[in-house]
């Protein structure tokens, strides 16, 4: 258990077999904070980078919530499944796959750029304020709507049998499984999504990030709080600048402050000291900065 509250970030490797919510409930026994949440679901199957907003930090959720995402994995072709993935029940008879890697390549550039996606119905989309996935569990009727996404990059990278390795890029909202589903169908022999592992979600990478068991031995040993990220890192598209006590007092009332800020960016990430974040700043003119978001 940890001496003192914990905020901030933290960036977890998720291994196969454990939900997102499994990862935050993990993360709030190690870290001893109920406020954690994560940015991105992962589904269980998937692999990689889930970052964890810890405490206060959960307040900053919003600036993370249009991040692109960067996955590889493996698409098996010749029959399709419920969940457009392997842990799914087959919804069509094996059919060997007759395309060549070139020919699939060809028919992967249907998918480049901004498209309209259905999601997949065993997904966590809310219909009605329920997640889909638990209606179609329920064998209820799910009509699910398109979504505009935008997927910046889907290489085939090789093949072995029925079996393609891919790479992609991705913007929020996108799902893999999806296009693995719909590219059977293209090739005319069914497909779904074998593996995943999600390699980047936005600025956060796997260098960044730390192995439950990394999480599980530091909350026994009191240092979880060594594993967040350095609260200057996040948010680089914010510049970092201190503010004295007056200041500080003035945006945790709601009012503005003059911060020796010069630089043109319309938002700042304000702290007292060099590692306590305690607001978010914008610009109002000059270097008088209004509160936008108080972490104090």
């Amino acid at each position: 258990m940890q001496s003192s509250p914990i905020h901030g970030l933290l960036v977890l490797d998720k291994p196969a077999g454990l939900t997102s919510h499994d990862v935050v409930s993990l993360a709030r026994r190690a870290a001893g904070e109920r406020s954690i949440g994560h940015l991105g679901t992962l589904d269980p199957m998937a692999t990689g980078v889930l970052p964890l907003l810890i405490g206060k930090w959960t307040r900053l959720a919003p600036f993370f919530s249009t991040a692109d995402k960067h996955y590889t994995g493996t698409i098996r072709f010749g029959f399709s499944t419920d969940t457009f993935d392997v842990e799914g029940t087959p919804t069509s008879e094996l059919k060997p796959l007759e395309r060549s890697l070139e020919d699939l390549r060809v028919l992967a550039q249907r998918f480049q750029g901004t498209i309209d996606q259905v999601p997949p119905v065993f997904s966590a989309k809310k219909i009605g304020g329920v997640p889909a996935y638990k209606l179609a569990r329920q064998g209820k009727p799910v009509e699910m709507k398109t979504a505009r996404i935008t997927i910046h990059s889907f290489k085939l990278e090789g093949a072995e049998g029925d079996t393609v390795r891919f790479s992609m890029r991705v913007s929020s909202g996108g799902y893999v499984r999806s296009v693995a589903h719909e590219l059977g169908e293209l090739a005319g022999c069914g497909a779904h999504l074998s593996s995943l592992r999600r390699v980047q979600a936005g600025p956060f990478g796997l260098s960044e990030a730390v192995t439950r068991e990394q999480l599980i031995e530091a909350a026994n040993v009191g240092t979880v709080r060594d594993l967040l990220l350095h609260p200057r890192t996040v948010l680089p598209e914010f510049p970092a600048v201190a503010a004295d006590e007056p200041s500080l007092a003035k945006l945790r009332n709601g009012q503005a402050a003059n911060l020796p800020e010069y630089s043109e960016a319309a938002m700042v990430k304000v702290f007292r000291g060099q590692t306590e974040l305690a607001a978010i700043g914008r610009r109002i003119a000059g270097t008088l900065f209004q509160p936008h978001l108080n972490l104090l």
